[in-house]
């Protein structure tokens, strides 16, 4: 269901940016759309290594040359998608926790050129938790949890 458009989530500008228009809001929606479709059918057919490789394909030597010189930019940038990938994914129905939503933003980042890591952590106490989240610059961009999951991969 959606909700009024005066409740629903606002992008902020990202260093003068300005907030998209209605129809960038409708193309980056489908981009989220087509890439959770993406990452839901490579999680099926393979290990989650190669389900990263395959979203990143697009512009892996470019992603890699900008991992380099990250900027605040890119950072501010990142958060920004991550805010519209969490909102737009809540709206769609079958399972969009946190893995997906890391596989969806982690797409459109290397999409757009910006170094990211997905990270995956886990607790054991008072009960196994796994939990995967995106960072930027070393900073979270998707919620990295309660602060209770220890690291246990970087991808």
């Amino acid at each position: 269901m959606l909700r009024p458009a005066s409740e629903r989530p606002r992008l902020a500008p990202v260093s003068g940016a300005q907030p998209l228009g209605p129809l960038a809001r409708a193309r980056l929606a489908g981009e989220i759309v087509g890439a959770c479709l993406k990452a839901r059918h490579y999680l099926r057919e393979a290990p989650i290594e190669s389900v990263i490789a395959n979203l990143r394909a697009a512009s892996a030597s470019a992603a890699s040359a900008a991992a380099r010189n990250p900027t605040p930019t890119n950072l501010e940038q990142a958060r920004r998608l991550g805010r519209a990938v969490a909102a737009t994914l809540r709206l769609l129905p079958g399972d969009t926790r946190c893995l997906v939503r890391s596989l969806v933003l982690t797409r459109l980042l290397a999409r757009r050129e910006i170094p990211a890591r997905l990270v995956i952590g886990a607790r054991a106490e008072p009960d196994f938790l796994a939990h995967a989240w995106v960072e930027c610059a070393g900073a979270p961009v998707l919620s990295p949890g309660d602060g209770s999951f220890a690291r246990l991969v970087e991808l």
